[in-house]
C-alpha cells in the first residue's frame, strides 16, 4: 500500500528519502525497539516479588504497572527517534531501524505516536494512583514522563549531556521497583532496594552498551553522551561494572534469604556479554551485547521474583 505525504519536507527542512511508501507494521515494531522491553518488564516483576514476601502483592496492580510501563519505555524509544532524527543524530547510525533518521516516516508521525504512547502511561497510573490512593505517585509519574520526553528532546536534552545512565538508573531501577512495591504493599523493603539496584544497574547496562556502539557517530554529531565523554575504554570498563552489580546483590540478599541466590544462575548470557564487550567488539557486534544483556535482566528479574514470593 503507498501514499504521497502532503509535505515532503522533514522537520528540519532536508528533503525526505522514501516519499510514496507508508513503513509497515514490522518496521513501526523494530521502531519500537522491542529489545528493550526487559528494561520495562525487570522492575514490575521483582518489584511485585518483594510486595509478596511481605504478603502486598495484588495482581491486577502489578498488571496495570506492567501496561504502564512498557507504554512508557516504548514513547520514550519513539521520542528518541523523533528528536535524534530531526537532529539528524540518527542518519548514518548503526543499530535497530530509525524512523524518523532512515526517513521512512514523517517526523510529526513518529511524534505523535511518542505522545500517544506517554499518554497511555499517564492515563494508567493515573488510574492506578485513584485505585490505590497512592497519590505521592503521581510526582513520580510525571517525572517519568517529563524524563521521557527530555532526554533526547527539548532545547538542552540530559541525554546530550551525559546524563541518560543515571537517569534510566533512576526511573527503571529505583522508581519503578520500589513504585511497584509501594504501590501494592503500601511500604517498601530492603530488600526492594537492592533489587531496585540490580535492575538500574542492568537497565543502565543497556544503554552504555547502546552508547558504546554510537560512539563514533554520537561524537561526530554532537551528541555527547556518557560513553562519548569516558572514551572508549572506560566505558567498557563501566559496562563491566554495571553487568556484574545485580549478581553481587543476588550474593548478599542471599546471605539472609538463600533461595536469592537462584539471581545467580542468569550469570551465562551476562557473562557472554561482558566478554563481547572486553574483547573490543564494535558498531554491529556490539548489538548482541544488547540483546543478551536484556535477556540476563529479564531471567534474573524472572529467579528473583519467583524467589521472593514463595
Amino acid at each position: 500500500m503507498t501514499c504521497v505525504f502532503v509535505t515532503p519536507m522533514s522537520e528540519r527542512g532536508l528533503p525526505y528519502r522514501s516519499i510514496g511508501r507508508m513503513a509497515t507494521v514490522a518496521q513501526w515494531v523494530e521502531g519500537a525497539r522491542p529489545r528493550t522491553l526487559p528494561n520495562a518488564i525487570a522492575p514490575v516483576l521483582v518489584g511485585s516479588g518483594a510486595a509478596a514476601e511481605i504478603g502486598g502483592f495484588v495482581w491486577w496492580q502489578a498488571g496495570l504497572t506492567l501496561v504502564m510501563t512498557i507504554a512508557l519505555i516504548i514513547g520514550v524509544n519513539f521520542a528518541n527517534d523523533y528528536s535524534d532524527g530531526i537532529r539528524g543524530t540518527d542518519e548514518h547510525r548503526v543499530g535497530p531501524l530509525r524512523l524518523v533518521g532512515s526517513g521512512i516516516v514523517r517526523p510529526v508521525v513518529v511524534r505523535n505516536a511518542a505522545f500517544a504512547a506517554l499518554t497511555v502511561a499517564g492515563l494508567t497510573g493515573l488510574l492506578l494512583v485513584t485505585a490505590t490512593g497512592r497519590w505521592w505517585l503521581l510526582v513520580a509519574g510525571g517525572m517519568s514522563i517529563v524524563a521521557a520526553w527530555y532526554y533526547t528532546g527539548g532545547k538542552r536534552p540530559y541525554g546530550y549531556a551525559g546524563l541518560g545512565e543515571i537517569a534510566v538508573f533512576v526511573f527503571f531501577g529505583l522508581v519503578a521497583v520500589l513504585g511497584t512495591t509501594y504501590l501494592q504493599a503500601g511500604t517498601v523493603t530492603a530488600t526492594a532496594l537492592g533489587c531496585a539496584v540490580a535492575v538500574g544497574a542492568f537497565s543502565s547496562a543497556v544503554l552504555v552498551a547502546n552508547n558504546l556502539r554510537d560512539i563514533p557517530t554520537d561524537a561526530q554529531t554532537g551528541k555527547r553522551t556518557l560513553a562519548v565523554m569516558l572514551g572508549e575504554a572506560r566505558t567498557r570498563r563501566l559496562y563491566r561494572v554495571l553487568v556484574i552489580t545485580p549478581f553481587v546483590v543476588s550474593v548478599v540478599l542471599a546471605v539472609a534469604r538463600i533461595p536469592l541466590a537462584a539471581g545467580l544462575l542468569a550469570l551465562p548470557p551476562a557473562v557472554l556479554s561482558a566478554r563481547r564487550v572486553s574483547s573490543g567488539a564494535a558498531g554491529l557486534s556490539l548489538v548482541p551485547v544488547l540483546r543478551d544483556t536484556g535477556i540476563a535482566m529479564l531471567l534474573w528479574a524472572v529467579l528473583t521474583g519467583v524467589a521472593l514470593a514463595v
